[in-house]
Order: C-alpha cells, then structure tokens, then sequence
C-alpha cells in the first residue's frame, strides 16, 4: 500500500542547469508524465509483480484523471479521495546528462485528513505500508502501529533537521533518503535515525556515486552499495531513487537481507534512468538477471 505522493511532472530539456538568465530558452518537446514519487514507486512494485494499491488526495481535473489512467494501466488499484486544491504539479528541468531541477507544487490543503474509513480496510489487509512525506500521511501512523504493519518511508533530501520530516525518519521501520542536502554529515543523520527512531535499516541514495545502508546492530559505518550500471543510455534521472525504493521493497517483501535488497534497489534505480518518465519499469525476471550479471 502506497500513501499520498502524486502528481504531474512537466518535463523540460534544457542545454544545461543551471540556466542561464534569460527572457527565453528554445527547447525540445515538453511532455507531460503522470506519477511523482508516490506514483512511481506504486508502478515500479507493480511492475515487479507486487499486488499495489495506492489511496491519495487527487484533484477532478485533467491532472488528476492523467494520474488514474496512468495508474489504471500500470495495473495499480488507486482509491483517490477528492482534493480541493486539484491535483499536485511540478515542472523539472533536465539537462543532457540527466540531472533534474524541480519546482514542486504541493497544491497543499491546511488540515487534511484521509478519512480513516478510506484507508482502514486497506491497511488491516496490507502486507506492508509506504507513506510518503504527505503532511496528511504521518495522522496514519498510529494506525499502522496499531496494526503491527511494517511501514517504510523517503525523506528524500531531507537536511537532517527540518521538522515536516521528523515524525517519518523516527517512526518508520525502513528509512530512504537522499545525500544530496546532507552531503558529509549523512553518516551521522543516518546513525541519528537508527538511534533515535524504530527503524531497523537506512537508506542514503547518492545517484552516479552509489548508495549507503546502515542496519541497526550493523556497527556504525554505512556500507556503501556501489551505483549499478545502466543497460543503455541515461536518458532522464526522474524517478530514479523511486525506483530504487521499489526494487528494494519488492526484495524486503522476498525476505531477503538488507544488502541483497539494496543490490536490487540499484539495480532498479539505474535501469529507471533508462527511460522518459516512467517508461522504465524493470520487471522481476529482468531485476534478478541484472543483479546476477552484475556480480551482487
């Protein structure tokens, strides 16, 4: 089951980031992909033949509708719940080596709540929970809790400060998040989690330069996962650490170890960079080969 986190990305390919200053940049196609981090990480656990459904705030808009068709065909149940404000947006600017820039809009309503008889039934049925840094996701904890239901979550470049993340890092069982703001110090932020929080294994996504998993009672240095090498050309870094969330879920859900688990988020991460959007969705007897092949 996968909590809160969809939208629209607007893509736009540009020469290089950061653009420069100008009254206008030609450019080529701008399309349109439906999904973000909670959408993307629905559709790569489907793709890798985990049962998935999806429950989010969802606008009855244009975006909206895009967002359940694309869930409709990637084979995602999604039980959306009316959102006022309308469906999220961002617009990302990707240059040719990949690397993203993203203006995110949240189309955030103050207050929200999912109704609990929205998401109950679903929970008390699930085999394991992914919540998205949604603020209306972390009311669901108590719930999950409740019903002794592993639930996992990714701060993505959370600083290791800020407080919209915290009840997420120190309340979920299996932590992501990205290296990308806390540079020298994820080290620690990730010993601070296990420390602090109930989670039984960190997650520091690093892109090119690979990834880091701590486990509790694993000593205090994170063993870094080295970055898995894609089968064709990068094409677009959107969706990668999704990816990578999903490939490591779908070998959590096997049984198998942290490492093992990590060695398939690489791969699935790297094999995401392959294709535009979500167009790139490894499936499981592919996942399995490439983890072979690569000697993990």
């Amino acid at each position: 089951m996968v909590v809160g986190g969809t939208g629209v990305d607007t893509v736009v390919r540009v020469d290089a980031l950061p653009v420069p200053l100008a009254d206008s940049h030609p450019v080529g196609p701008i399309h349109e992909w439906p999904g973000q981090t909670g959408g993307n990480v629905a559709l790569g656990c489907r793709a890798l033949n985990l049962d998935v459904t999806l429950i989010d705030f969802i606008g009855d808009d244009r975006p909206g509708r895009m967002v359940q068709e694309r869930l409709a065909a990637g084979g995602v149940r999604c039980e959306p719940v009316h959102s006022p404000a309308g469906t999220r947006r961002a617009v990302n600017l990707v240059d040719p080596a990949g690397r993203r820039m993203s203006f995110y809009d949240a189309r955030a309503v103050p207050g929200a709540r999912l109704p609990r008889e929205s998401f109950l039934p679903l929970l008390r049925r699930t085999r394991h929970v992914h919540l998205t840094i949604m603020d209306f996701a972390r009311h669901l904890f108590d719930d999950i809790a409740a019903l002794g239901v592993p639930v996992s979550t990714d701060l993505h470049d959370w600083d290791g400060a800020a407080d919209h993340h915290r009840d997420f890092a120190l309340r979920a069982d299996l932590v992501f998040l990205s290296a990308a703001r806390t540079g020298g110090r994820t080290p620690a932020v990730m010993r601070e989690i296990l420390r602090s929080g109930r989670a039984g294994a960190v997650v520091a996504t690093a892109g090119a330069d690979g990834s880091w998993l701590l486990t509790r009672g694993g000593g205090d240095t994170p063993l870094r996962i080295p970055a898995a090498r894609p089968p064709a050309p990068v094409v677009d870094t959107n969706g990668a650490g999704d990816a990578y969330v999903s490939g490591f879920l779908h070998g959590r859900l096997a049984g198998l170890d942290p490492l093992s688990c990590a060695r398939q988020g690489a791969v699935a991460g790297a094999y995401a960079c392959t294709g535009e959007g979500t167009t790139a969705l490894i499936g499981g007897a592919e996942l399995s080969a490439q983890v072979c092949t690569s000697g993990s």
